[in-house]
């Protein structure tokens, strides 16, 4: 390999791909080990997305302007930053571009001090520093750096001389911090950061480049237990992406010592210009409204961490992970039961966004759309946060299936394909499933997967089942008002106008190809619950004798009033219910029902032979 003194942008694209493709062939190993702060299985994953958005920016277009090359690597790992290991690597990345971002070549000496400022940069990101960390191996590589610069002709000899001196305060990280001790792990977070530097070290020594795309998914290394952690008390992982307005600047101390207040493993790192956010809490949407103080938000994810534990420590009788996305009305007992991994749309209220079902409770959603002027929409969830959702259970399960909102009236489904499409081709598959429903009517084809699932089944029956269990289900959605479906384009306006003058309330159902629209209504309102489950009951077409019904009852922020259904369709099918249950309905269908919507969906099963 040619010895290199100076660095030009080209070569340091090929050296980070290098270290990004090896990083990528190590995902599942590092989540198998990551106990700090909380032993959830995702430091790989958050690590990879991170340094996949970096991948993806050098891959645009060449740059030969070395410094460029890194502000651009910096601002792009800022936007796709995911994790505390994702936002702490994205800060040291921002100070390698502010130290060298002038510079067209960098040699050592630049190279050496940029490394000083980003190691700097990281450990000023967070509030609560702690060694034994990625923080750590972040100094070690800059101080080891510096000592060998002095004898080293290149950035091969670099690279190699300090690896051995980051090697070893990577072992250190078992015996620095109780949980990776009680473990006898590293920290997987530094793990991820040396082999990124094993894989850059290793082109600079012979110009060999294994092409990796994506995060590659083989075998089946189990899990470290973890016996102790630090930061059980909050539930939620949350990130935003705060932007500065016009003529403004965030001042990311202030920031930081006000988040401080709401939780732990906080990380704000970033600019004055934009910064990314990164911090454990109970409540999400306390985060996001602080944020809105110092710009515009954006990006905003919220992982349930306890549920990424029980995923990380599950049994391996369970092959195959359960995923969907908000759309899906599921009661939380099943969800609670058979682990289910659900991807959030976006509820905008005007400019503010929120998290369905997150930072944004089906009950604060019908409040929201009873006093808000602007009639909310919803929006899909990227293909990027199924990405790493499926990337994340990809890790810990043999394979993945996600079961989507109807594609008929929502990219949901497509979103969830293309993400999938692309975590199949690393070892291990993702397959989507289209509900042709949504609610209800989604839930309990997630729900019949999910069974199956946790039964021990594999991927093919898993799948034959949620396609037949699609064949089986029906939804039906008595609207409180015709207002929000016309204000929201579900109903034409001249049929609202025809229903409120026959005081008609209109019932959407879906048909078999997936869509969902107005199928009949009831005139006045007297004893309408009760027309409404006769309805029902006329609609379900099944063989007493041979299946049993499953049956969900959503509700637009009316509890009672779902109750009172749900026990009068339990009295008309008697023994035929195989179980029936209550839910909350989210915005999917709400945004066009309003509050006191109801919504019913029912599944057909066939009865277990005697």
């Amino acid at each position: 390999m040619q010895t290199i003194v100076a660095m030009d942008g080209l070569q340091l694209a090929d050296a980070l791909r290098a270290g990004i493709y090896r990083l990528f062939q190590k995902t599942d190993h590092i989540n198998k080990i990551n106990v700090f702060p909380v032993p959830d299985g995702d430091t790989g994953t958050n690590m990879s997305m991170t340094l996949s958005a970096v991948l993806a920016a050098i891959d645009r277009e060449p740059v030969d302007h070395a410094g460029k090359l890194l502000v651009r690597a910096a601002d792009a790992a800022l936007d796709g930053a995911r994790g505390n290991s994702g936002a702490i690597l994205a800060q040291f990345l921002l100070g390698l571009g502010d130290s060298a971002g002038h510079l067209a070549k960098i040699d050592l000496r630049a190279f050496v001090a940029s490394l000083a400022t980003g190691a700097a940069y990281a450990r000023d990101a967070l509030s609560q520093p702690r060694e034994g960390t990625l923080l750590t191996v972040l100094r070690e590589f800059a101080v080891a750096s510096a000592t060998v610069s002095e004898r080293a002709s290149d950035f091969r000899q670099l690279f190699s001389a300090a690896l051995v001196g980051v090697r070893a305060s990577l072992d250190g990280t078992r015996n620095q911090l109780e949980e990776l001790r009680a473990a006898n792990v590293v920290d997987a977070g530094a793990l991820g950061f040396v082999e990124v530097l094993e894989g850059m070290t290793h082109y600079l020594d012979t110009g060999e480049m294994a092409r990796v795309d994506a995060p590659v998914h083989a075998g089946d290394e189990t899990m470290v237990q973890a016996t102790v952690s630090s930061d059980q008390d909050f539930r939620y992982c949350t990130e935003c992406l705060v932007t500065a307005d016009e003529g403004r600047e965030i001042d990311l101390r202030h920031l930081r010592e006000q988040l401080g207040t709401l939780g732990g493993s906080l990380v704000v790192s970033g600019s004055k210009r934009k910064a990314k956010v990164h911090v454990h809490v109970e409540d999400p949407e306390a985060v996001f409204r602080l944020v809105e103080n110092f710009g515009r938000v954006g990006a905003q994810k919220a992982d349930d961490m306890r549920l990424q534990q029980s995923t990380a420590q599950h049994r391996r009788t369970q092959r195959i992970a359960v995923a969907t996305d908000s759309g899906a009305d599921i009661p939380d007992e099943f969800i609670e039961r058979y682990g289910i991994h659900m991807v959030p749309a976006r509820v905008h209220f005007g400019t503010h966004s929120h998290l369905d079902k997150v930072s944004l409770t089906p009950a604060e959603f019908y409040r929201e759309l009873a006093r808000n002027p602007e009639h909310p929409k919803t929006s899909q969830p990227p293909p990027g946060d199924f990405r790493r959702t499926f990337e994340f259970l990809a890790s810990h399960y043999d394979a993945v299936l996600s079961v989507n909102l109807t594609s008929r009236h929502s990219g949901t489904f497509n979103a969830a394909q293309t993400a999938a499409q692309r975590v199949s081709a690393e070892g291990r598959a993702v397959r989507v499933i289209d509900s042709l429903n949504a609610s209800t009517g989604e839930g309990l084809v997630v729900v019949a997967a999910a069974e199956a699932a946790a039964a021990g089944a594999d991927l093919d029956t898993v799948a034959r089942v949620a396609q037949d269990a699609v064949r089986r289900t029906q939804t039906f959605a008595l609207l409180a008002t015709v207002d929000f479906a016309v204000k929201g384009g579900r109903i034409p306006a001249i049929v609202g106008k025809v229903a409120r003058w026959l005081r008609l309330n209109v019932i959407l159902c879906t048909d078999p190809t997936g869509r969902v629209a107005a199928g009949s209504g009831l005139i006045g309102r007297h004893a309408l619950r009760e027309r409404f489950a006769k309805f029902i009951v006329r609609r379900t077409r099944f063989d007493a004798e041979r299946e049993r019904l499953r049956i969900f009852v959503g509700h637009g922020d009316l509890p009672q009033a779902g109750e009172a259904l749900l026990d009068d369709l339990r009295n008309r099918f008697g023994d035929a219910i195989d179980f029936a249950a209550l839910t909350d309905m989210g915005p999917a269908v709400g945004v066009h029902g309003g509050p006191g919507t109801l919504i019913v969906a029912v599944q057909r099963v066939n009865r277990a032979p005697q």
